[in-house]
């Protein structure tokens, strides 16, 4: 993965890794590599997992592993993650290329897995300087994303390796009872709300959809476009990937595409609000009727998935805020997650009313 635009910073204090036992590993793994040094700098978003740009002279790749710490039960999976890129890259391109697992943490302090290098732009929360026509692009940009995700809903998941790693039956009570028992074991203080929104999600589960190969965590700074902005040149960020209910996918999506009428508060819960809510962009509701559009699917219950996707959301947050407060990550961006964790729940308790 790589961006045009300068998102790598040096390795943060206390994530290095140790670059001359990494190297030797490289160099018995990986074919080809040329002579030289190894580099290592990290990308510096994302709040989970731990990704690494490593180059050798001209070669370069990707690092992933796990963040720092105890983690949950079945999450920071790195040898899944590493085999639904290997399922999905030949029927999907726009996955990367897994090249090398490892399971041996006296490499790096834990398991890990190298992937190929994507060319290309990164949206996070503007254009790059200098940029022509935004408006135009903007909505460019959001009929690729809705009609990259019809693509990958698209795909016959049974004539790839994932029919072996996945149990479609009962995704979305699994995935909606599951969800709020990992809130409840991350749990630091009480929300008065989400036992009012557990309740109403418990008892609202709507009949599934047929399954489809889901990335479930798709949002526009997972993706990468081409200088043009004519194609996606990469998506990445495969770790909750499996096959379940598409709509739920969808709700994840909608859940991180912010428009500029939202509460100030969940624009501004993380820092600047994301591109999208800048002119051009499509709306949620654009989102949606495209996707139904193109993809034909009935989404009459969708307020459902993202009001459940708020949820998620909120979770996954809480379980960061968690590591962060009791000492298994030291990353000042988390200090304040467990505020975001209380906007979320409010932003979902919305769709409870509708």
């Amino acid at each position: 993965m790589i961006s045009t635009t300068n998102d790598t910073i040096p390795v943060r204090k206390g994530e290095g890794l140790d670059e001359e036992v990494l190297l030797r590993f490289l160099r018995e793994n990986c074919a080809d590599l040329p002579e030289g040094e190894l580099e290592v700098r990290q990308f510096g978003t994302g709040h989970s997992n731990l990704t690494y740009e490593i180059e050798i002279g001209t070669w370069q790749a990707v690092l992933r592993r796990p963040p720092l710490g105890p983690v949950a039960a079945k999450a920071h999976d790195m040898e899944r993650e590493f085999n639904v890129l290997a399922a999905l890259h030949p029927v999907y391109p726009t996955a990367p290329k897994p090249l090398v697992f490892c399971n041996d943490s006296t490499i790096i302090g834990s398991p890990f897995f190298v992937m190929e290098r994507r060319n290309g732009i990164v949206l996070d929360t503007e254009f790059p300087s200098g940029t022509n026509s935004p408006d135009e692009l903007g909505r460019k940009v959001s009929e690729i994303m809705v009609d990259k995700l019809v693509e990958l809903h698209a795909i016959d998941y049974k004539k790839t390796a994932l029919v072996e790693m996945v149990k479609p039956d009962g995704f979305l009570e699994r995935q909606v009872h599951g969800w709020i028992g990992r809130y409840e074991k991350a749990k630091t203080s009480a929300i008065e709300e989400v036992a009012a929104l557990t309740t109403w999600l418990q008892n609202n589960i709507p009949e599934s959809a047929e399954p489809t190969i889901i990335h479930y965590d798709y949002k526009l700074n997972n993706a990468m476009f081409s200088r043009d902005y004519s194609v996606m040149t990469g998506l990445f960020d495969w770790e909750m990937t499996t096959v379940g209910d598409p709509l739920a996918d969808v709700g994840a999506a909608l859940s991180y595409w912010m428009q500029a009428d939202d509460p100030d508060q969940l624009l501004h819960g993380l820092g600047k609000p994301p591109i999208t809510i800048q002119k051009g962009f499509f709306t949620r509701e654009d989102f949606i009727a495209r996707y139904a559009e193109k993809s034909g699917r009935d989404m009459t219950n969708i307020n459902y998935y993202s009001t459940f996707a708020y949820f998620k959301l909120a979770v996954i947050c809480q379980q960061i805020y968690y590591r962060y407060k009791n000492g298994q990550t030291t990353d000042a961006r988390f200090s304040h997650m467990d505020k975001f964790v209380e906007i979320l729940v409010k932003q979902a308790m919305v769709g409870t009313t509708k």
